[in-house]
């Protein structure tokens, strides 16, 4: 009877242990992975499964390099208008001043970071027409010159800005720039109406230093594109025509008329466009690569081992 129990009792032990195992089979750990960089290199066991890593998080921000376009308009004047023959004659001057013209430019820039950018531009500001006179008095005389004539120039600077801050796509700044202007008086004409006189001067050019201060307000239609409105005070130096000479070709001295100290208030419309406008994206002309996702592995329900009840003994008696 003791040997049919201890039996009996080492086979419920050997289906407890056979049950055990069979549950720890399910609880198998995930095949290793392997970098995608070792198995492209051929050194990763064969069937090798590659480990996910999630794609990098793309920061949508401006690029650092940007072009820019602008169009506006002038609104100049000068401080004087001499001449060598009146450095002793009273002169005053009447109404001399320019008429409004269009601008045209081009520029390349850099963000610096959030807060500074740098740009280089290169600017034609097309014909303006001049007019103006002249009351000179001159040994107990006086006299009229009428002018007329035009002016137009190109205007090359270094700019840096400071952005004051975004808010709601809206990105105040303000700036200053340095840099050379060429100064081109054309189709100069001085007419004086008390001796019937007309002198005439060719175009001329001159170079001169430049500088600016700005003041604007930018906005961000989308990541690659910003629209900027902007007020310019621009210092274009001096200017000054041709050699004038009378309608019989005569001239006695050199004398171009000279115009000093030019300035102009610009406001403009501009346009930057950052470089990443231009980049292809890949995705635009082909579906992303697929990116692998390792199975889950989940283990099955627990299930408990059954429970042997021993059934009641009955004596044989």
């Amino acid at each position: 009877m003791i040997c049919k129990r201890l039996k009996f009792s080492i086979l419920v032990a050997a289906t407890t242990l056979a049950t055990g195992a069979a549950h720890a089979a399910d609880y198998a750990p995930p095949p290793q992975c392997y970098d995608a960089a070792l198995i492209a290199s051929g050194r990763a066991p064969y069937g090798a499964i590659p480990c996910y890593t999630p794609p990098p998080v793309v920061v949508e921000e401006f690029a650092s390099w940007y072009l820019r376009g602008d169009i506006g308009f002038t609104n100049q004047s000068l401080r004087d208008l001499t001449n060598v023959q009146d450095v002793n004659n009273s002169v005053t001057n009447v109404g001399l001043g320019f008429d409004a013209s269009p601008l045209f430019g081009l520029g390349i820039g850099y963000y610096y970071n959030d807060w500074l950018r740098f740009d280089v531009t290169g600017e034609y500001r097309s014909k303006a027409n001049f007019h103006g006179t002249q009351i000179i008095t001159s040994g107990g005389g006086t006299q009229t010159n009428e002018y007329s004539g035009s002016k137009s120039e190109w205007l090359f600077l270094a700019n840096a800005y400071v952005d004051l801050g975004t808010w709601s796509g809206f990105t105040p700044f303000v700036g200053a720039g340095i840099g050379m202007s060429r100064n081109t008086i054309h189709s100069f004409r001085d007419v004086n109406t008390v001796t019937a006189g007309v002198a005439f001067g060719d175009d001329q050019s001159k170079w001169n230093l430049a500088w600016a201060l700005h003041a604007g307000v930018s906005y961000k239609v989308t990541k690659n594109f910003a629209v900027e409105f902007a007020y310019r005070y621009v210092d274009l130096g001096n200017a000054e025509s041709g050699d004038l000479y009378t309608y019989l070709g005569g001239n006695a001295i050199y004398n171009p008329m000279e115009f000093k100290r030019l300035t102009s208030h610009d406001f403009k419309i501009g346009l930057r466009m950052n470089f990443d406008a231009f980049e292809q994206r890949s995705s635009y002309y082909a579906p992303p690569p697929p990116i692998y996702q390792p199975p889950v592995y989940a283990p099955p329900p627990y299930q408990p081992p059954p429970v042997y009840v021993q059934p009641p003994l009955r004596s044989k008696g």
